[in-house]
């Protein structure tokens, strides 16, 4: 299972994506959960929002009879126990990627390099807390291509490329190096014995990552499962009020529909 930020280093097209062997979750609003409210917007603007059980469209109190409240008030909740699991889920994935990056690079290009690489995986995990985090009692999950571009932005790519153009010298030096030093006489003997090594780096790391990976494959799964199950929800809510019938929180393609 994975959840990614589609182009995130160039950010456009990118949307909050949950994609997993069951299914395949695109967020097209921005939610906000705090306790006793829930707000679907956009680029910033309110699209709707739930507020002490009152539903409020664009701004405008929106009546309901009780079958529509209960209806909404079950999708609130359900939303709202969602929405931390799924920023939860963002953040491990994260971690997992650069934990195995770091892995990766770090015994082959030395430390001082490695801590340049570190400083660029710490600039991918600041912008993707901007986009899904948590504040007090207060959710925030920035899924839509705006909110994504607004993380991932120009000074995002001119901070990576700045540090990337800066270490390159030192990752081709400590590559070079690396491959030199491997055994062998000839240069197709090094590169072969560099290959072999590289494998088991990727062996290694993967032996080492196995269980986080398990873990949060079994999470999305349950993630998507939760969100199946939301949808279904929703588009009730939204057949039933009519002034929510544009506002299609997500679209999913479900592998077994």
């Amino acid at each position: 299972g994975l959840i990614f930020i589609a182009g995130a280093i160039s950010p456009a097209m990118a949307k909050l994506t949950i994609d997993d062997d069951q299914c395949n979750v695109t967020l097209n609003y921005d939610v906000t959960v705090e306790p006793k409210k829930l707000l679907i917007s956009e680029q910033g603007e309110e699209m709707y929002r739930v507020e002490m059980g009152e539903l409020y469209v664009e701004g405008n109190r929106v009546k309901l009879d009780s079958k529509q409240s209960k209806l909404l008030n079950d999708y609130s909740e359900e939303l709202s126990q969602q929405v931390p699991e799924i920023i939860d889920l963002v953040n491990e994935v994260v971690v997992l990627a650069t934990d195995a990056v770091s892995l990766a690079l770090t015994p082959i290009f030395g430390d001082a390099t490695g801590s340049k690489l570190d400083e660029l995986l710490a600039g991918i995990q600041t912008r993707v807390d901007e986009a899904a985090y948590q504040q007090g009692d207060m959710f925030y999950l920035g899924a839509t291509e705006s909110s994504i571009e607004e993380a991932f932005n120009e000074d995002f790519e001119q901070e990576m490329e700045a540090m990337i153009s800066n270490s390159m010298g030192s990752f081709m030096m400590a590559l070079g190096a690396e491959m030199m030093s491997s055994e062998g006489g000839t240069f197709e003997e090094k590169i072969e014995a560099f290959s072999a090594k590289m494998e088991k780096v990727g062996e290694d790391i993967e032996y080492q990552i196995a269980d986080q990976s398990e873990a949060i494959e079994a999470k999305a799964e349950q993630v998507c499962a939760d969100f199946e199950g939301l949808m279904v929800l929703e588009s009730e809510v939204r057949k039933s009020i009519p002034e929510l019938a544009s506002y299609e929180l997500a679209t999913l393609d479900s592998r077994y529909e």
